[in-house]
C-alpha cells in the first residue's frame, strides 16, 4: 500500500504543473506502478533510452525523413517485434508500459508512447495523435510523416478519412485537425479512459475508479468523468461520494445528454446516503 500511494504521489505532483512539466512514459509507468507497486520505474525509463540506443546507428544512417522513420519502423516492429496485441485486445496489461516493454505488445496508445519516446529519444519530431478510435503518431516535419504503431506501418491522410469514415459513417468528413499533436495530458487521459473501459466492460469497478480518480487528476471539471465516477461510486454503494459527484456533475454539464436519468437518481441517493451515516 506504501508503493501504491507513493505512484499516487508521485503522478499528483507531475500533473499539477503545465503540461510542459509532464513525461509521458514516466506518467504511464506511475499508472502502471498502482497495479504493479514492486516495478522500477528508473529500470523502465532506461529500457527506453536501450532501445534508442540500439537503434541509433541504422536510424542516423537514413538519409531522408522518409527512410528514417521506415529504419526506425523496422527496428521496433521487426527487429525488436513490437506488435498489436490481437489475439486478446482487451488484456488490461495491453496498457500498462511495463508490460508493453516486457512483453512487445499493447494497443495503439501504449505502443504509440513506446514509439513516441524511442523516436524523440533519437531527435525525431514525433508525437503522438489522438485520432478518434486509433491513436496514432506523427513526425513533424516536411513531409509530414503518420504512423500506426499497432500495426507498424505509414498511413496516409486518405486510409485516415477511410478510417473515420468506418467508425461514424459514410457521411464523416476528415479534418486535418483530428492529426494535430496530442498534449502529454491528452494522452495520459486517452490511455486511462481506456484502462477504464477495460475494466468496467470486466465489472472491475474498483480498479476503474482509480482510473477516473487519475483522469479527474489530469483534467478535473470534466463532466462525463465525474458522472462515470458517480456511477462507480453507486455500485460500490458509496452513496455520498456518487451524490457528490452527480450534483457537480449537473453543475457543469446541466443539459448533457445523460443529465436528466442522472438528475431523477438524485432523491434516492440522498435517502441511501442519509440511511448510511
Amino acid at each position: 500500500m506504501e508503493m501504491r500511494g507513493t505512484a499516487r504521489e508521485r503522478f499528483v505532483r507531475m500533473v499539477s504543473g503545465p503540461d510542459g512539466s509532464i513525461d509521458v512514459a514516466e506518467g504511464a509507468l506511475l499508472v502502471a506502478q498502482e497495479e504493479y507497486p514492486d516495478i522500477e520505474i528508473d529500470q523502465y525509463l532506461r529500457r527506453l533510452d536501450e532501445l534508442a540506443d540500439a537503434a541509433s546507428p541504422s536510424v542516423r544512417a537514413g538519409t531522408s525523413a522518409n527512410e528514417q522513420v521506415a529504419r526506425l519502423n523496422r527496428f521496433l516492429f521487426v527487429e525488436q517485434g513490437f506488435m498489436g496485441n490481437n489475439d486478446d485486445y482487451y488484456d488490461p496489461r495491453n496498457s500498462y508500459l511495463n508490460q508493453v516493454l516486457d512483453r512487445r505488445t499493447g494497443i495503439p496508445i501504449s505502443l504509440g508512447v513506446v514509439y513516441s519516446e524511442v523516436a524523440q529519444r533519437l531527435g525525431l519530431p514525433v508525437y503522438g495523435v489522438s485520432f478518434p478510435g486509433h491513436f496514432l503518431a506523427k513526425y513533424l516535419g516536411d513531409p509530414e510523416i503518420i504512423i500506426d504503431p499497432y500495426f507498424g506501418t505509414v498511413i496516409n491522410e486518405k486510409e485516415c478519412a477511410q478510417r473515420l469514415r468506418g467508425i461514424y459513417g459514410a457521411k464523416a468528413r476528415f479534418d486535418r485537425r483530428l492529426l494535430h499533436p496530442a498534449s502529454p495530458r491528452e494522452i495520459l487521459v486517452r490511455l486511462l479512459s481506456n484502462l477504464k473501459q477495460v475494466y468496467v466492460d470486466d465489472s472491475d469497478f474498483v480498479r476503474a475508479l482509480h482510473c477516473v480518480d487519475r483522469i479527474l487528476l489530469l483534467s478535473p471539471n470534466e463532466p462525463r468523468e465525474l458522472r462515470d465516477r458517480g456511477i462507480l461510486y453507486q455500485r460500490l454503494e458509496c452513496y455520498a461520494a456518487a451524490l457528490r459527484d452527480f450534483e457537480r456533475y449537473l453543475q457543469l454539464a446541466p443539459d448533457d445528454d445523460a443529465a436528466s436519468v442522472i438528475r431523477e437518481t438524485l432523491p434516492d441517493l440522498h435517502r441511501q446516503a442519509a440511511s448510511l451515516q
